[in-house]
């Protein structure tokens, strides 16, 4: 498994806490950053997976 793929995982993680943590204290800073770090999250798993699936194939 690539770095990007674990990291990303985290990310998407941090950020769907944070953006539920902002929904429950009814910070809407809160609730827009863990939305950005769930996005970030999302588009670093998807550029490990496809490195992992360029290794694969070669």
């Amino acid at each position: 498994m690539d770095h990007d793929r674990s990291e990303g995982s985290m990310k998407n993680i941090k950020g769907r806490m944070k953006e539920g943590l902002g929904k429950a204290l009814g910070d809407s800073k809160m609730e827009t950053e863990g939305k950005m770090d769930k996005a970030e999250g999302r588009i670093q798993n998807t550029i490990g997976g496809m490195k992992d699936s360029m290794r694969k194939s070669t």
